[in-house]
């Protein structure tokens, strides 16, 4: 009876050593995530930054395009070099992208209707020539003639 009551192990070796064999491998399961992770991140981050300008290109041509005082001319421009910064001078963590831009007469539209066809692809090479680009489709519109009173240009 007295063999009962003090029959109160702890922890064996064995029990330890498994213990930490487990966790050791989920730890080194999680230190070999992190490289992917880290190459997911960059690439979001030059996606993201790549995408800002697009759009920003993007709203600059439709605002030119949308007032029928301003002359739109067709064709290519670019590769164009912007900072993701927007500042003159390189700044710590800049990356540099290549835009191009492309305007071309809407091809369900006449040449008196002005509608016209935007076309941007920002690419940042090396690391990805391709780059993202966007098609938008712009109208000239009476409502966003500036400065009054202003002579139409011929459309596109």
């Amino acid at each position: 009876m007295l063999h009962l009551l003090c029959n109160k192990k702890g922890m064996s070796m064995v029990e330890v050593l498994v213990a930490f064999l487990l966790t050791s491998v989920g730890i080194m399961a999680m230190l070999a995530l992190q490289p992917t992770g880290w190459k997911t991140m960059a690439k979001a981050d030059y996606v993201g930054r790549a995408s800002g300008i697009l759009y920003k290109t993007l709203e600059d041509n439709e605002n030119l395009i949308l007032n029928p005082c301003n002359s739109v001319t067709m064709g290519t421009t670019g590769p164009l070099s912007v900072k993701s910064s927007d500042q003159a001078s390189v700044l710590p963590g800049d990356i540099t992208y290549q835009v191009t831009t492309t305007t071309a007469l809407d091809a369900n539209s006449t040449s008196t209707q002005g509608v016209v066809d935007v076309t941007v692809n920002v690419s940042w090479p090396p690391l990805n020539s391709t780059g993202i680009s966007e098609t938008m489709v712009v109208a000239r519109q009476e409502m966003f003639r500036y400065p009054t009173g202003c002579a139409n240009v011929t459309p596109p």
